[in-house]
């Protein structure tokens, strides 16, 4: 990531035009909230937006999403990471120190771009690259999985974790309207390994011709389908009032009995229960 090009693409950002994918981002983190029905009295928000995430939860700090977070260990009992985890070039890095911010029994909440996220615009922009001049750049940042970041919560230290996803399919009358929602949205490339040389114009035309074809809209002629993706992550500091897991082989019952049915072995052979024989 080029933390210059970043900036300069949020900065150029205009939410007020394309901020659809934020504004439901934050309106999914404010249901998540008031599904813990826990009060927090330290919230911290980690934006690179911090006038459109300012309303989130009141009276949270507002911290940038630096490679180093200026968040003070054991500080909060609520911290949100909105809409910046897939630019981090250590994602892993920045939850751990989300993690260590948060009081014991503390929520850690983030939100970003899956996977999923714009994966008719890469095919069309690698085939087109392909045919116009010959090779493939990066010119997508690659965003993480949904089972890839479930697995990062864990090695933060976080208990309880839980990652779940949400896709949403956006329509446009050609792949033009699409990168301008993307330079209103910041979210350009600002890859390093980008090409430094402005690509020629007949690159965007090919490429919007394949898009147009490969990727039509299912229920609207004469346009094209997005797709976006969020993921959220949750996970809770440490603390001994948790729930654990049990040990393997602690169960007192056997679920064959609860469920009132017949257990079965390895070799499918049936097992009676007492009340068979």
């Amino acid at each position: 990531m080029d933390p210059a090009r970043l900036a300069a693409a949020r900065a150029r950002a205009r939410l007020d035009r394309a901020g659809f994918v934020q504004d439901e981002a934050k309106a999914e983190i404010k249901e998540r909230l008031i599904d813990v029905n826990r009060r927090f009295t330290s919230p911290a928000v980690v934006t690179a937006f911090p006038g459109f995430w300012s309303d989130v939860v009141p009276g949270a700090r507002l911290v940038a999403p630096d490679d180093r977070l200026d968040l003070d260990p054991g500080a909060h009992d609520l911290v949100i990471h909105a809409m910046a985890l897939h630019w981090a070039d250590d994602p892993v890095g920045q939850i751990v120190q989300c993690r260590r911010a948060l009081c014991p029994d503390g929520l850690f909440l983030s939100v970003a771009f899956g996977g999923e996220t714009l994966v008719e615009l890469r095919a069309a922009l690698a085939q087109a690259e392909t045919e116009v001049m010959g090779g493939l750049s990066p010119r997508v940042a690659p965003m993480a999985e949904i089972r890839d970041m479930g697995g990062l919560l864990q090695r933060a230290g976080l208990a309880l974790a839980v990652a779940d996803r949400l896709p949403r399919t956006v329509t446009y009358a050609d792949a033009y309207g699409l990168m301008a929602d993307l330079r209103a949205m910041g979210e350009t490339n600002a890859l390093a390994a980008r090409h430094r040389t402005p690509a020629p114009r007949a690159l965007f035309a090919r490429m919007a011709q394949i898009y147009a074809s490969r990727f039509p809209a299912q229920d609207t002629p004469n346009r094209i389908r997005a797709s976006f993706e969020l993921i959220f992550l949750s996970g809770w500091a440490p603390h001994d009032s948790q729930q654990k897991p049990l040990r393997p082989g602690a169960a007192q019952a056997r679920l064959a009995d609860a469920l009132g049915t017949s257990e079965f072995d390895e070799t499918a052979r049936r097992v009676l229960n007492p009340s068979d024989e």
